[in-house]
């Protein structure tokens, strides 16, 4: 199914609407009328244009942010999750575990090691390093 240009570009507007919004409380009612565009006519073509509905796209853009920003040790749990735009920390928890398969706490300790690991021995985490091989 084409689609009109114009409506095409107002589409990717209302996407990076929702790039440089997502931590606030947006919905879909809030990032169609961005695109001019009703609701359910605004859903089906994000859809179809992105492979992944507004909902979706917008969930995976705030645990991505919240990805980056658990690594640093500033933030408390709670504080990421505001940030982000989650309005519960429940609801951002059982979402985080179900997109990285643990919970928030448990990435943060994973990231913390890393990053130890990293500074201990950083030839193991350059990607075929030949100095690796001589350990």
């Amino acid at each position: 199914m084409p689609i009109a240009p114009d409506v095409y570009t107002r589409i990717i507007a209302a996407k990076a609407f929702i790039d440089q919004n997502f931590h606030e409380s947006i919905g879909l009612d809030c990032i169609s009328r961005q695109a001019c565009i009703s609701r359910y006519h605004f859903h089906r073509l994000f859809t179809l244009i992105y492979n992944k509905t507004p909902h979706r796209y917008l969930t995976q853009k705030r645990i991505n942010q919240a990805l980056e920003l658990l690594k640093e040790e500033e933030l408390s749990v709670q504080e990421v999750c505001s940030s982000v735009g989650f309005e519960s920390i429940g609801s951002f928890s059982v979402l985080f575990k179900k997109e990285i398969g643990f919970p928030p706490n448990s990435y943060r300790k994973k990231a913390w090691l890393k990053k130890q690991q990293t500074k201990q021995q950083p030839e193991k985490f350059i990607p075929g390093c030949f100095l690796a091989n001589f350990s």
